[in-house]
């Protein structure tokens, strides 16, 4: 029996579910941004040099990095079958090597240097040299890698790039069709939806301000839209600077970048495209609009590249975060929104943010701080007081807002403001109490949205508010 010949791997979309250049762009850029940037603004032209660059600075995990598990099973088969099995990369040499490693592949691979850029021709000629024309099978998953198969004896075919089968099916090439790819739906879970429903935030000013004509409505439904592009966008850079945080949380690994089940690529390009909505809608409502949208977006990316990791500065940029949306609403519904109305919301926000942080601690399965945060299981102390803080310094400012000039205009029936307190403490406290007790997800607005009890607790608040301003009289006469 002819001895196999060997088995060569590509790393990036095929041995691996992700890109180790972009990898090293975004572990880099949450690490050294002004580096980063200057690397790639320098060697953009060169990209072995900025490989090697990119790697010196991120020192990405490479045992962490999603697989392809039917390719990892072909290489370790093959290895126990004695068959040699071989890395040919186009990232950097010390990467690849490192990865070989950590999956049990014993022979010298083949990489960029720093120099040369190993990819496409360059790289058939590499396995040429070292193999033989028609001496090696090779795995690949792109059009570049056209030029290398043209040279195997097979091909195997990760995912279907267009005409790639066709095309080495006529030229007489045995095709062997591995699984790869990425699907809509988890480009969508990387948009995370069901985090749109935050920004209903946006029509607090136009309940308060008691203005519910279609105009206003339509108005505020286009800066939700706007806010929801934008938070979006957010998201995916946010998952993409905590991919190594992600894949060592026992839930996040999933996540769609982390897990590999979307290309990095593609995130980058979902983010420009996300942007480019959220400006473009930000300018249709106006100049001030669009102002608060630019303002959302460069705090969102500060804190993703840097507050989120500062104790107490990210629950303070988190409530203001919040408290933008709020602001939003104003401008876009072209409503007044009270002083005491943004003091309000702004310490109510804060109590959630340490919520969040709760959540997370009391979730947690050790001690440690958790990764890419500030906080430790030994902070929940901390966090409760702080969230007791700002439930009662929420609460105060509601009981002094009803004694404003505005609350004596929309409110005449003072007395059931104060009544209305009663269930807005009794929610923000239950909250605070179901973070402190693990017993919510990770986010307490998306949390708020769906539970019952709380939502009926908010609607008692917002009923007893509605018969303080004769609105049920006005409309149903009761």
């Amino acid at each position: 029996m002819a001895e196999a010949k060997p088995l060569v791997l590509d790393v990036d979309g095929t041995f691996l579910r992700t890109d180790m250049l972009f990898e090293c762009f975004w572990a880099g850029l949450g690490k050294d941004p002004l580096a980063v940037l200057g690397a790639t603004a320098r060697f953009f032209t060169r990209p072995a040099k900025l490989k090697r660059r990119l790697a010196e600075i991120a020192k990405i995990r490479t045992e962490l990095l999603p697989v392809n598990e039917e390719l990892k099973a072909l290489a370790l088969n093959s290895i126990k079958e004695g068959r040699d099995v071989y890395l040919a990369s186009a990232s950097d040499q010390a990467l690849v090597d490192r990865l070989a490693l950590d999956h049990g592949i014993k022979h010298p691979s083949l990489a960029s240097n720093g120099e040369r850029n190993l990819k496409g021709r360059a790289k058939a000629a590499a396995l040429i040299e070292a193999h033989g024309e028609n001496g090696f099978d090779y795995a690949g998953d792109a059009h570049v890698d056209l030029s290398i198969w043209e040279k195997a004896e097979n091909a195997l075919v990760v995912g279907h790039p267009r005409g790639v089968e066709s095309r080495l099916s006529a030229a007489g090439k045995n095709v062997v069709q591995i699984p790869g790819g990425w699907r809509f739906g988890d480009l969508m879970r990387a948009l995370r939806p069901h985090q749109w429903v935050k920004n209903i935030l946006l029509f607090l000013p136009m309940i308060a301000a008691h203005q519910f004509g279609a105009e206003t409505f339509l108005l505020v439904l286009l800066g939700m839209a706007a806010f929801s592009a934008a938070a979006s966008s957010i998201y995916i850079i946010n998952d993409l600077l905590d991919l190594e945080a992600d894949r060592l949380h026992p839930t996040k690994c999933r996540r769609p970048f982390a897990s590999g089940a979307v290309p990095i690529r593609v995130g980058m390009i979902t983010f420009a495209v996300l942007i480019l909505l959220a400006f473009g809608l930000g300018a249709a409502l106006g100049g001030a609009f669009l102002g608060v949208i630019a303002v959302y977006i460069t705090t969102s990316l500060a804190y993703s590249l840097k507050l989120k990791r500062m104790r107490w500065i990210d629950i303070a940029t988190l409530a203001a975060l919040y408290t933008l949306r709020v602001v939003a609403g104003a401008v876009a519904g072209q409503v007044v929104v009270s002083t005491f109305m943004l003091i309000f919301v702004f310490p109510v926000f804060v109590a959630l943010g340490c919520v969040k942080r709760l959540t997370e601690l009391t979730l947690a399965t050790s001690d440690e701080r958790l990764p890419g945060r500030g906080y430790g299981r030994p902070d929940r102390g901390d966090l409760l007081n702080v969230a007791g803080l700002g439930t009662f310094g929420a609460l105060l400012i509601f009981f002094l807002y009803s004694f404003s000039e505005q609350a004596t205009a929309l409110y005449p029936t003072q007395w059931l403001l104060w009544v209305a307190i009663i269930p807005l403490a009794t929610w923000l406290i239950r909250m605070v109490w179901l973070g402190y007790t693990g017993k919510q997800d990770y986010d307490p607005i998306v949390f708020a949205m769906r539970d019952k009890t709380g939502i009926g607790i908010l609607l008692m608040t917002l009923s007893l508010m509605f018969y303080a301003a004769g609105l049920w009289n006005q409309w149903f006469g009761l």
